[in-house]
């Protein structure tokens, strides 16, 4: 999904992310999601409860979250967004230390 949304490749290979949420002693079952519409993961897996970070909250996309997975009974729990782990920034170091290590 970060590929088709944003275009670019995630930090952490998916199949490592998958791993590391399986893991979770809290976690019933964790899926490699391909579908852009959430609801249509929904209607195969039935799940109570779909997880966002908070910068959704009050969004006109989380406001549409909310009403379509209200409907069918889906709880949303925001978690706190982490300003300051942004895997954009963690990629712009990444980058400059390459740059370094080629003398650039």
């Amino acid at each position: 999904m970060l590929r088709a949304n944003k275009g670019i490749e995630p930090f952490i290979p998916e199949d490592e992310r998958l791993a590391i949420v399986q893991s979770i002693e809290f976690v019933d079952e964790a899926i490699l999601e391909d579908l852009p519409d959430k609801l249509e993961t929904w209607k195969i897996l039935k799940f109570n409860v779909f997880f966002k970070g908070d910068d959704w909250r009050g969004t006109a996309k989380g406001q549409d979250l909310e009403e379509r997975f209200g409907k069918v009974g889906v709880d949303i729990e925001y978690l706190p967004y982490t300003l300051h782990t942004s895997s954009t920034k963690l990629r712009m170091a990444l980058d400059n230390f390459e740059r370094i290590a080629r003398g650039q």
